[in-house]
């Protein structure tokens, strides 16, 4: 799709191809977006804004393109829940009284800036991430992009939204029932919770600290895989499509509270799944339920434990209903939390037990959608019939992708959450790519089209194989370079006999450079890892002139990426080719010299 100002999409496929053509700067984007923002057509979003003039000068220091390109996030706007610290910008967790200024960033905002993203601003929520409604917060309500009258669910609220109003590309939530979830089946966005421990928390105001993860809102399944990607450091496992005959796992309980059309929605997801070639598979869902309804029960202590100090000594700085929560607390004993991790061990059991039948268990993400009326009425309940589907993941572990599975007559999105195994988050990523192009639910509120994703073939491989020949090998200076990325060893190797090794003139430390030639050439020693191309986009931000990556054949004719140099640089460079590679070369400089000769 053309990029265009008044209706572009911010997925990043999409402004890759708008930077490369010319078409937009990050500069432009960001006046649009500050236009956008300024409509407030979606208020309350925000918590904190950074000025224009600030982001413009982000998007500037980035630089062109061109020169830029290896960055995976380079000019992608994103936004912040304001429960995670951002250097310079004031945590409040939606408390206004609770707020301090952040010295450093969290290792998660790091990350995505570091790959070239421009963070905007921080995000509204529920107060102290304490709701699954998007309505618990002193900075005002938000509201569902598709009817003001419904919640947008939270507590990451702002940031589901700013993601599906345009105002960002891509944002980082929490959650520990769901919160990370709820917000983007409610409109019309993925949202990606990766394996619990996966993602750095350090800079996260806890909630529950024990199951706390930061998770990511995106408008495409590829754009969250792409960000959790950076966030890790590395491409997740089990990458790929499951193939044909993947059984899912369906609940025998479902609870719709009367709402016939997501029942319906529902419905039409399964025979979706089973076109793709899937076998669905009754599970036993009351063991996730009653898992999940223990998060309301002594863990609350944990969220006394991070803010109940504080409430405490300021209660009118907390709404009534996150106060009742937090300081519910306190009625449990030690007893009653050796009950609950007891408790919570023989339900994780049993989940895991009808886990193992499946390659992954499909549910709805919500019930219903509720308007803010009946949460005004009834927030206790409302909010727990919004968490029956999410809030048990954190206790398993499992990486769970919410993902758009179409509209129902009356306007409103629904949408599914593919539950994976722990430590394998790549298997859900080609799956959930084909449902959501499949729904045509498109993406946010503008519903642009889902990025096509032939589910069944060959897919494009999640890794990239990188051979290095010189300080990059193992033991030598520049190797926490490639450990930094997330590189895995794969083996040694040699270059085909098409090669020959100089040592680059005035370099520190010492390095080689590798040319091809098509005469005189020597099998030159290197060793091969595998990264993913995110890590390898970081990897390449370390480059330096006269190096760049090119493509080298190994001794077997595999083709990989590699060191090269450019050829100007080695007039006069010594050549080392004879010696086999560099570490010969180092070897030789380290023996001792022959009796008789200088000293």
């Amino acid at each position: 799709m053309r990029w265009t100002a008044t209706d572009g999409s911010l997925d990043v496929r999409t402004l890759r191809r708008a930077y490369e053509s010319l078409e937009m700067t990050p500069e432009s984007l960001i006046d649009v977006l500050y236009e956008r923002i300024a409509r407030e057509e979606h208020p309350h979003v925000f918590t904190h804004l950074i000025s224009q003039e600030e982001a413009r000068a982000k998007a500037r220091a980035l630089g062109r393109f061109a020169e830029s390109s290896h960055l995976p996030l380079f000019g992608v706007p994103f936004g912040v829940k304001d429960n995670i610290d951002v250097a310079g910008m004031p945590t409040t967790a939606a408390c206004p009284g609770f707020s301090y200024l952040p010295a450093a960033s969290a290792p998660s905002v790091i990350a995505l800036e570091q790959a070239g993203a421009i963070c905007l601003g921080k995000t509204n929520l529920d107060q102290f991430a304490t709701g699954l409604v998007g309505s618990r917060s002193p900075y005002g309500a938000c509201r569902n992009v598709f009817d003001p009258a419904y919640l947008s669910g939270g507590s990451s609220s702002g940031s589901g939204v700013a993601v599906a109003a345009g105002y960002v590309s891509v944002a980082l939530g929490t959650d520990t029932a769901g919160s990370g979830r709820v917000p983007a089946a409610l409109n019309n966005v993925v949202g990606l919770k990766a394996t619990r421990g996966s993602i750095s928390t350090e800079g996260v105001v806890p909630a529950c600290q024990s199951l706390d993860c930061v998770t990511v809102f995106a408008l495409s399944v590829a754009d969250a895989a792409l960000t959790r990607e950076v966030l890790v450091g590395r491409a997740a496992s089990g990458g790929g499509d499951l193939g044909a005959g993947f059984r899912f796992g369906v609940p025998r309980q479902l609870e719709w509270y009367g709402d016939r059309e997501s029942e319906a929605a529902y419905a039409r997801t399964l025979s979706l799944l089973t076109s793709l070639g899937g076998r669905p598979v009754p599970v036993d869902f009351e063991p996730f339920r009653a898992l999940g309804d223990l998060l309301y029960g002594p863990w609350v202590i944990e969220r006394y434990l991070s803010v109940g100090a504080f409430i405490e000594a300021h209660p009118e700085q907390a709404l009534p209903v996150t106060r009742e929560i937090i300081q519910g607390a306190k009625r449990f004993d030690g007893a009653a939390v050796f009950r609950g991790l007891h408790e919570r061990e023989r339900l994780r059991q049993a989940c895991l037990s009808q886990l193992a039948q499946v390659e992954l268990l499909v549910t709805p993400t919500v019930p219903t959608h509720f308007r803010l009326a009946e949460d005004a009425a009834d927030p206790r309940a409302v909010n727990d019939r919004l968490g029956i589907y999410t809030r048990y993941a954190n206790f398993i572990d499992v990486p769970v992708l919410a993902v758009p599975a179409g509209f129902r007559r009356d306007g409103l999105p629904f949408g599914v959450s593919l539950v994976g195994h722990a430590g394998r988050d790549g298997e859900l990523d080609a799956l959930g790519a084909a449902l959501h192009a499949s729904s045509e639910s498109g993406m946010g509120r503008a519903r642009h089209r889902a990025p096509e994703h032939a589910f069944g073939r060959a897919s494009a491989p999640a890794e990239v194989r990188l051979a290095v020949v010189g300080a990059h090998l193992r033991g030598l200076s520049l190797h926490h370079q490639l450990t930094e990325c997330g590189a895995r060893f794969v083996r040694t190797d040699r270059t085909a006999d098409a090669y020959r090794l100089y040592v680059l003139p005035h370099s520190t430390p010492v390095k080689p450079g590798l040319l091809r030639v098509t005469s005189g050439g020597h099998a030159i020693e290197l060793e091969l890892y595998d990264l993913s191309w995110a890590a390898l986009g970081r990897f390449m931000a370390n480059v330096r002139a006269p190096l760049v990556i090119g493509t080298v054949r190994t001794a077997s004719g595999e083709e990989v990426k590699s060191f090269l140099c450019e050829p100007h640089a080695l007039e006069g460079a010594e050549d080392i080719s004879s010696l086999g590679g560099f570490r010969a070369y180092l070897a030789a400089q380290r023996a001792p010299a022959e009796p008789g000769g200088a000293h």
